[in-house]
């Protein structure tokens, strides 16, 4: 009785919730923890992740920053300053793109989503957050997390000029990224 009683404790455990936790730093000073799905979306957390343990997102900028839409990061390639900023949004990683991982995840305010070209199969290492609901991209961009903290730095954060929402000046950018158990 007591194997079984164990056994089922097991079977009826939590899964293990791998995070994230960007140390914000700009006209937004703070944190966002993110919790991010390996569930829904494995091979992007993955990436996430192993991009987060390199330091391969310390110091890149949120570039594409559009009010009442979203905030995009992650260009690790061309996402610095003192790089040419109007190639930010063009670049990757070292890594190859990954196969869309859609999910029936809505895109709603906090949602964590990876940023790509017309090709669903293009994400590499940028992403963004939402500001509000945008139900026209649920099924179209692969989900692959939610602010858990952080939701007045994220609505802190520098917004963009013009419909391609192209942050001029100083943009606000992730002085760290950490991956959280």
């Amino acid at each position: 009785m007591l194997k079984l009683a164990t056994a089922l404790s097991l079977v009826a455990a939590p899964a293990f919730a791998v995070g994230l936790n960007l140390e914000i730093a700009g006209e937004a000073d703070g944190t966002i923890a993110i919790e991010l799905f390996d569930d829904a979306a494995p091979a992007h957390v993955e990436r996430i992740t192993t991009l987060a343990e390199r330091g391969a997102y310390d110091g890149v900028v949120f570039h594409r920053v559009i009010d009442g839409f979203m905030a995009q990061t992650g260009d690790v390639q061309y996402g610095r300053m003192g790089q040419d900023m109007r190639l930010a949004g063009t670049g990757g990683s070292d890594l190859p793109d990954l196969p869309a991982e859609f999910s029936d995840r809505p895109f709603e305010r906090g949602t964590v989503g990876m940023a790509r070209s017309s090709d669903p199969d293009s994400a590499n290492s940028q992403f963004f957050i939402m500001f509000d609901d945008a139900p026209h991209l649920d099924g179209q961009y692969t989900v692959v997390g939610k602010v858990t903290d952080g939701l007045d730095v994220l609505d802190a954060i520098k917004r963009g000029e013009g419909a391609n929402g192209a942050v001029i000046g100083q943009p606000d950018m992730i002085e760290s990224a950490t991956v959280t158990d």
